[in-house]
């Protein structure tokens, strides 16, 4: 009988992995594909050079005043002499660290709620709730432990811009899963609530909403009863994102199958419980995507606010392009300010892939 020597596997040629591969994987995997990949680079190679000659190369980037823009480039020097009105619109220069603190307190907070193996995460949390803003609220207002008094009139810039996002979030998001859950409700009435508050807020532009609640509210309040103008939009924001929050989390909801409910009241679970520890943490992890998506669009949302003279970081910047001493910075401007609302929706974007690697369950091949 012949005996066979087993060898070892040969490697794949290299045209098939590494950098090779993958170009011809993903870029030239037919000619269709090759012909429009070749046309993309042309294009990249007749726009790139220039946008980094504009920006880089050819932009002045020292100076105070529109007389140092002598390059023919970008003047970035706009950006620098304004840059901390962009940030903190109108608060007092020499009241910024309050701010910074602030953001410095709740960026550490959020770093240990996501950081692993950290013990006592419900505690921090809790913290972060229903401690930390009004501690956040003391150090931009003031007037206690002896810290001058800065109205929200003087609020503006990306402060503003991260404070009416990051309110909104955290307010919309319970708000959505109480409708969600109370549009599935067996109970007539509740579910007719939630249905007609969900199909009000979302037929509605969120700039009708922000002009409602700053401009027409006030002539339905009584004498002498008052908001301020910045908490009106927080409630409208968060009145209208919580809607459209419901809606993704029903479609978790409804992505759920009929056994795992089943499997909670076979345990003599309630409701609440069955709801709290079975159904809504698979049902929230199902809609990690749409959750981020509706957040994301809550950020860029928050331009808005500029119809009821609240100064964001868009606003600001739009305001610094109409003074006189730097008239034609249209594009820098723009530039700058689409710069940083794209790192942050890029920011988040990633970590909600992140969210998504981490409590997947399913098991892949």
């Amino acid at each position: 009988m012949d005996t066979f020597e087993k060898h070892p596997d040969l490697p794949p040629p290299v045209s098939e992995v590494g950098v090779i591969g993958w170009l011809r994987k993903n870029l030239f995997s037919s000619p269709s594909n090759s012909v429009m990949t070749i046309a993309a680079l042309y294009l990249l190679y007749l726009a790139i050079p220039p946008v980094i000659k504009w920006a880089f190369i050819d932009a002045d980037w020292v100076g105070n005043t529109r007389a140092a823009c002598t390059s023919g480039g970008a003047c970035w020097v706009f950006v620098g002499a304004r840059f901390e009105q962009f940030m903190f619109g109108f608060y007092p220069q020499a009241e910024h660290w309050r701010v910074l603190l602030t953001w410095g307190i709740f960026a550490g907070l959020i770093g240990l709620l996501i950081a692993p193996r950290i013990p006592g995460k419900i505690w921090i949390g809790s913290f972060t709730l229903f401690v930390f803003p009004f501690i956040a609220y003391n150090l931009f207002h003031g007037g206690v432990f002896g810290l001058p008094v800065v109205t929200t009139s003087q609020w503006g810039g990306l402060m503003l811009t991260l404070i009416l996002s990051t309110v909104g979030i955290v307010c919309a998001l319970p708000l959505g899963i109480l409708l969600a859950l109370g549009r599935r409700s067996k109970m007539p009435i509740l579910k007719s609530v939630c249905v007609s508050y969900i199909e009000l807020w979302r037929g509605v532009p969120l700039i009708t909403v922000l002009f409602m609640a700053s401009v027409m509210l006030p002539l339905f309040l009584p004498q002498g009863v008052d908001f301020n103008k910045l908490l009106r939009a927080l409630v409208g924001i968060a009145l209208f994102q919580g809607a459209y929050v419901a809606e993704v989390v029903r479609g978790g909801l409804q992505a759920i199958p009929k056994g795992q409910f089943e499997a909670a009241s076979s345990l003599g679970l309630s409701y609440a419980k069955s709801m709290v520890l079975i159904v809504l943490p698979q049902a929230l992890k199902m809609v990690i995507p749409g959750l981020v998506v509706t957040f994301i669009e809550l950020f860029k949302d928050t331009t808005l606010v500029s119809i009821i003279s609240l100064l964001d970081l868009l606003g600001i910047v739009q305001a610094g392009l109409t003074d006189p001493k730097w008239l034609g910075m249209t594009v820098e401007g723009y530039v700058f300010a689409g710069l940083f609302y794209w790192a942050f929706c890029f920011g988040i974007s990633r970590y909600s892939l992140h969210l998504e690697r981490r409590f997947e369950t399913g098991h892949k091949r």
